[in-house]
C-alpha cells in the first residue's frame, strides 16, 4: 500500500511537471517552432519542380487540412502558459495572427514596395523622384490609356447598373419564366473574361476581300448589302466594341444582386403607392429605387473597381493597339514587356489611389445603412 502511494505521488509529480512545470513551458515553445519548420520544409518541397507530382499533392493535402490546424493548436497551447491576465489578451491574436501575417506579406508589403519603386528609374537603380508620375500625364500613350479608362468607367458602370436594374424589375413580374430568363442573362458571368473575349473576337472577325467573312457582325453587314469592316481597328469605335463585351459579362451579376433587393421591397409599400394613384414609372423612381439605394451603391462600386482593373479583354482583343490601351494593360506592358519597373509601379499606384475613394464611399454608405 505504501509502495503504491509512493508510485502515485511520483506519477503525480511527473504529471505536474508536464502540465505546469518548466518542461511544459519548454515544450510549448519548442513545438510551435518545430511545426513552423515542418510547414516551411513542406512548402519548399512543394516548390521543387523535380519532385513527384503525386507526392506533392499528398503533402499539399496534409498541410492544407492538418498543418494549419496543428499550428493553431500548438500556438493556443503556448498562450495558455502565460498568466491569466495576458492569456485572454493574447488568445484572439492566435486566431487572427496568421491572417494578419498573410495580409502583411502579400498585401501590405507589396503595396509599400510598389510605392517605393515608383520613385525609381526603369531598373529600380536610380532615384528619379516624381518623374514617373509626371510621365503618366504627359506621355501620349499614357493619356490615351487614361482617356480610355474614363470611357470604360462611365459607359460600363452606367449601362451595367441601368440594364441590371431594368431587367431585375421586369423579370420580377414574368412569373414562372423568371428563373429561365435570369439564367440566360447571367450565363455570360460564368465565362471567364478571356473566354468571353475569344468569343467576341470571332464576332468582330474580319477577312480581307474576297475571302468569306466568318465574323458574325461582318456576316450580318454583308448580308444587308454593306461592306465588311475591320471593327477592332476603327477608332474610336473599337473602344466601345470592347466596352460592350464587359457590359455583356457584368449585366447578369448586376441583375441578380439588384433582383434580390427588389424582391425585399415590401409589397404593402407598393400597394399603398398604387392606391394613392402612382403609376408604375412613379413607383419605380419614387419607391423601388430609394428602397434599394444601398444595393445600387454596392453594385456600382463593385463594377467601378472591376472596370478600373480591366485587363483581360483588352489584352486578348487588341493588346492595347489602335488606341485601345487601358491603365492595367499599360502597366503590364511597362513591367513585363519594356521592363520599365518604375513606370509600371507608378501605374499600379495610380490604380490603387483610384480605388481608395470608391472603397471609402462604399464603407461609409454601408455604415449609414446599418445605423
Amino acid at each position: 500500500m505504501q509502495h503504491t502511494a509512493e508510485q502515485t505521488e511520483r506519477s503525480g509529480g511527473i504529471l505536474d511537471l508536464l502540465t505546469t512545470g518548466p518542461l511544459r513551458i519548454a515544450v510549448s515553445f519548442v513545438v510551435p517552432v518545430v511545426a513552423f519548420l515542418a510547414l516551411r520544409q513542406s512548402f519548399i518541397f512543394m516548390r521543387d519542380v523535380d519532385a513527384d507530382k503525386v507526392l506533392i499533392a499528398i503533402v499539399a493535402l496534409i498541410v492544407g487540412v492538418v498543418g494549419v490546424w496543428v499550428l493553431y493548436l500548438v500556438t493556443d497551447n503556448l498562450v495558455s502558459v502565460f498568466p491569466a491576465r495576458f492569456r485572454e489578451t493574447l488568445r484572439p491574436f492566435v486566431f487572427v495572427g496568421p491572417a494578419l501575417v498573410i495580409l502583411g506579406l502579400y498585401l501590405v508589403y507589396p503595396t509599400i514596395l510598389t510605392i517605393y519603386l515608383s520613385f525609381f528609374g526603369p531598373r529600380s537603380a536610380e532615384f528619379i523622384g516624381i518623374d514617373n508620375y509626371v510621365a503618366l500625364f504627359t506621355r501620349p500613350e499614357m493619356l490615351i490609356a487614361l482617356r480610355n479608362n474614363v470611357l470604360w468607367l462611365v459607359f460600363v458602370t452606367s449601362f451595367v447598373v441601368s440594364l441590371g436594374l431594368v431587367i431585375a424589375v421586369m423579370v420580377d413580374r414574368i412569373g414562372r419564366w423568371e428563373p429561365v430568363v435570369k439564367s440566360i442573362i447571367f450565363l455570360p458571368m460564368a465565362i471567364s473574361a478571356v473566354g468571353a473575349s475569344v468569343i467576341w473576337k470571332f464576332v468582330y472577325s474580319f477577312q480581307p476581300v474576297p475571302r468569306p467573312q466568318i465574323g458574325l457582325l461582318n456576316a450580318i453587314v454583308t448580308a444587308l448589302g454593306g461592306e465588311a469592316q475591320g471593327w477592332l481597328i476603327l477608332r474610336p469605335l473599337n473602344n466601345f466594341l470592347l466596352i460592350a463585351i464587359m457590359i455583356w459579362i457584368l449585366t447578369g451579376l448586376a441583375m441578380v444582386v439588384i433582383s434580390a433587393a427588389v424582391k425585399s421591397v415590401p409589397s404593402e409599400l407598393l400597394e399603398a403607392a398604387r392606391i394613392d394613384g402612382a403609376n408604375e414609372i412613379t413607383i419605380f423612381f419614387r419607391v423601388i429605387i430609394p428602397s434599394i439605394r444601398g444595393t445600387l451603391i454596392t453594385i456600382t462600386t463593385t463594377v467601378l473597381i472591376m472596370v478600373l482593373k480591366v485587363f483581360d479583354i483588352v489584352y486578348v482583343m487588341t493588346n492595347g493597339q489602335h488606341e485601345t490601351e487601358v491603365v492595367a494593360n499599360r502597366m503590364f506592358r511597362e513591367m513585363f514587356v519594356f521592363r520599365n519597373f518604375g513606370q509600371g509601379s507608378a501605374l499600379a499606384v495610380l490604380l490603387f489611389l483610384a480605388v481608395i475613394p470608391i472603397m471609402i464611399y462604399n464603407v461609409r454608405s454601408f455604415r449609414e445603412g446599418r445605423s
